[in-house]
């Protein structure tokens, strides 16, 4: 089993912040996997993760979001609720990531890892949002379908290539970060449709 630096830890950690904005679950469930694998060794504060309890329960989750995420207007509560999941778990594996620091640096890296999380969930809310209008489910699904794959492999790629993985990670927030006024805006039109959309259903 491959056992990493101080600096890989945090350049997954920072890579499997972004994976869990796409897909909590999926990043969850791969981190375990890889770690039983022998792709590499998970710090101490993280081997709860490689609970087979905590794999079954994040493979069934991942399960129920792969089809709940890709049934349009759906989707976007789906994935408004999952802003309460994703930001805090995503916190929570980079706190415990950084049990070896002292514990005001265990809470920026719990910052630092829930920010990247509500930056990638974000990011996918808003083109989603932008998605979503269109007449036909082909398009949602496969961007959502991407998404899974995207946390999936971004996760295994940084227990491969950490340092590539954040490095990938740090210009895709820079990104987002850029766009955010579309970001924004993209969000503030999708809770508009959304009150319109349950006022419509109250008067029918």
């Amino acid at each position: 089993m491959w056992s990493f630096s101080h600096q890989d830890i945090l350049a997954i950690v920072v890579a499997a912040s972004f994976a869990s904005g796409l897909n909590v679950y999926a990043t969850v469930a791969t981190l375990g996997l890889l770690s039983h694998a022998g792709a590499f060794q998970l710090p101490p504060g993280l081997h709860l993760l490689t609970s087979w309890t905590v794999i079954a329960i994040a493979l069934a989750m991942f399960v129920l979001e792969f089809f709940a995420d890709k049934i349009p207007l759906f989707d976007l509560l789906w994935n408004a609720l999952q802003t309460f999941v994703r930001v805090p778990i995503a916190a929570l594996v980079s706190y415990g990531a950084a049990q070896h620091l002292s514990p005001v640096a265990q809470l920026a890296a719990a910052a630092l890892g829930g920010a990247i999380a509500l930056a990638a969930h974000g990011g996918k809310t808003a083109v989603r949002a932008a998605v979503t209008p269109s007449p036909e489910p082909i398009s949602n699904m496969a961007l959502s379908f991407g998404e899974d794959v995207a946390a999936v492999s971004l996760t295994w790629f940084a227990s491969k290539h950490p340092v590539i993985a954040a490095i990938i990670v740090i210009v895709a927030v820079v990104l987002i970060v850029i766009f955010i006024r579309y970001v924004v805006r993209s969000l503030r039109a999708l809770f508009q449709r959304s009150r319109q959309a349950l006022t419509q259903k109250a008067e029918a």
